[in-house]
């Protein structure tokens, strides 16, 4: 048996590396040892195409036996359709050509281009991390509800919804929501959330001495967050989040930010929230080092914006916080971490944007914090290995591909 991936995400992004890849090779243990995996993505970095970097990847992955088509990016425009028909006709004649018999996509956007295909050649369609994506691009302010993005991607989702053999979605909720909005039930539906690699995400990452030394993070209370401002992030509101911290913790509080925004977009919203600059430590790392630096924090923040949509979205960090013993803050009806975290008393969910609503959640985190720090950890990590061990997915891909 082999599989055609369709992701929408280029190679060195944290979604593929942690979000596909470990699925990917879930999935080649559940075939028969000749199947083949041939997976896409879209690379907004032509570097990656071709010379080195190019090789060095298409390597490392002939070696699991899976091949890498790599295709450039394009944003949504009359272009990129034009791209995209010319491009589903070339992905046909490798499909035909090496006997793939299923097409299997991550997330919607890519699911649009294996609808077609899977309907060209009438090849069995798997919609993978199954979640809202153009009502969400119409909350976050990128889309208008009216724009043809909108409207062409809200009636490919539909139709992919109908098409799909099975579906895998990161919540249960997702059912209700093809019902709602689609007018399909759907039959073939499993839940899998983001899971982690537990033994990657472990105690023993906790507060290494040199790392604090080296970021003057030594004897600190650290707030963490991995991840973007923007989007469908909060902006400036994390930042006056921070602000009410320090206030409340004084000198002792700092933030630590593994993010890929620059020096000078920091600054200006610390500038707005009146936030100190100097307590804001800020640095990109690459994946496999971001263990040892989440591991720095005492919490962590999940700044989801908290739009309708995002009852069922797939937030991957609160998985490696919680696997690393960390409360977390984030906002309410967040996929079912929020309800996960309120129920669990493992962190707080703010209910109100505003000093207030901040301030409530400083003196929760405070409460947890003063608990002993050994039953926090366990208490959190056994929220990771209930509900983001790899063994769920094992479980779904095993009862879709042994079928």
């Amino acid at each position: 048996m082999n599989i055609l991936i369709l992701t929408y995400w280029s190679y060195p992004d944290a979604l593929i590396q942690t979000y596909t890849l470990p699925y990917v090779r879930i999935i080649k243990k559940k075939l028969p040892s000749s199947s083949k995996i041939f997976l896409v993505t879209l690379e907004k970095n032509t570097a990656t195409l071709k010379g080195e970097a190019f090789l060095r990847i298409e390597e490392q992955l002939l070696q699991e036996n899976i091949y890498w088509l790599p295709l450039p990016y394009k944003p949504f425009s009359i272009s990129a359709l034009r791209f995209w028909a010319l491009t589903s006709v070339k992905l046909s004649i490798k499909i035909i050509r090496n006997h793939i018999s299923v097409i299997h996509c991550w997330c919607t956007p890519a699911g649009a281009i294996g609808f077609f295909l899977a309907t060209l050649l009438r090849k069995p369609l798997i919609i993978d991390s199954y979640e809202p994506h153009a009502e969400a691009m119409v909350e976050n302010g990128t889309w208008a509800k009216n724009s043809l993005a909108f409207k062409l991607l809200f009636w490919l989702e539909k139709k992919q919804t109908q098409k799909a053999l099975h579906i895998i979605s990161a919540t249960e909720k997702m059912k209700d929501y093809a019902l709602l909005k689609y007018g399909v039930a759907i039959r073939n539906f499993y839940v899998k959330p983001a899971c982690v690699d537990l033994s990657l995400f472990s105690e023993q990452n906790k507060k290494d001495e040199d790392l604090l030394r080296k970021l003057s993070l030594e004897d600190k209370l650290v707030c963490v967050y991995a991840g973007k401002f923007g989007g469908i992030y909060l902006d400036q509101e994390v930042f006056d989040f921070f602000k009410v911290a320090r206030t409340f913790w004084g000198d002792l509080f700092r933030v630590l930010l593994l993010t890929s925004h620059t020096r000078e977009e920091i600054d200006h919203y610390c500038d707005k929230a009146n936030l100190d600059k100097a307590i804001v430590v800020s640095t990109f790392v690459d994946h496999k080092l971001i263990p040892k630096y989440l591991g720095l924090g005492d919490f962590a923040i999940t700044p989801v914006k908290p739009v309708p949509t995002k009852r069922f979205c797939t937030p991957i960090k609160d998985g490696e916080y919680w696997s690393l013993g960390l409360p977390v803050v984030i906002t309410a009806n967040i996929s079912d971490d929020s309800e996960i975290i309120e129920r669990h008393n493992i962190g707080v969910v703010l209910k109100r944007l505003d000093n207030e609503g901040y301030l409530e959640a400083v003196k929760k985190i405070e409460e947890i914090l003063r608990q002993p720090r050994k039953q926090t950890f366990k208490t959190i990590r056994s929220v990771a290995e209930r509900y983001r061990n790899y063994q769920l997915a094992e479980r779904t891909y095993g009862l879709i591909y042994t079928q």
